[in-house]
């Protein structure tokens, strides 16, 4: 069954398979591996490497970094807002991931969104970047959203595709961006649920 989940040292070895498949291709909804440090907001930077995460100390301060970034009190780069981030999952294997921006900064509201996703190569076009999306929509509602703007590359069909699938509502193209606004899911099940 497909999951999402917060970012766990357990799926070490599928992450860096993953990240082999994608080759240095931008993966959104992950996080860069690499930030600057930023005096002004207390931001240490990142520098974390393909080699270095093979280390499962290294690795587990991934995690830990990805994990406390949904916190506002965590430092961050100054354009850089609150964001969880998930991994999707089935089992012990990583499919891809999936971020949940918090708030939208004007960047964001032109060509980000609040939900960014990859699904690596030999796990596309298999739905599970629908159903990520669909888990994030029940979540993003629980934190007290009744729509999120989902945005996509003007030749993207296959994202196109995933959003208008879960219900977004194209507004308009910006730089080459297809922005869609997207009803959150309200769900009866208790907040947080659906994450491990």
């Amino acid at each position: 069954m497909i999951q999402i989940v917060r970012p766990d040292a357990r799926y070490q070895r599928s992450y860096l398979e993953a990240l082999d498949e994608f080759d240095g291709a931008h993966r959104d909804g992950d996080g860069e591996l690499q930030l600057a440090a930023d005096p002004t907001t207390g931001f240490a930077g990142l520098d974390f490497t393909r080699e270095g995460l093979e280390d499962p100390d290294t690795f587990r301060r991934l995690v830990q970094a990805r994990r406390a970034d949904e916190l506002p009190e965590t430092p961050r780069p100054a354009h850089f807002v609150p964001c969880t981030y998930l991994w999707i999952v089935e089992g012990d294997t990583y499919l891809g991931s999936i971020a949940f921006r918090h708030e939208l900064t004007g960047f964001l509201l032109e060509q980000g969104g609040h939900i960014g996703y990859s699904i690596r190569p030999s796990a596309r076009r298999q739905g599970h970047a629908s159903t990520a999306l669909r888990q994030v929509l029940e979540l993003a509602a629980e934190m007290g959203h009744e729509r999120v703007l989902v945005t996509c590359d003007e030749d993207n069909a296959a994202s196109r595709a995933t959003i208008e699938g879960v219900g977004g509502a194209y507004e308009d193209s910006r730089v080459g961006t297809r922005r869609y606004w997207v009803p959150t899911l309200v769900t009866d099940r208790p907040a947080g649920a659906r994450l491990a």
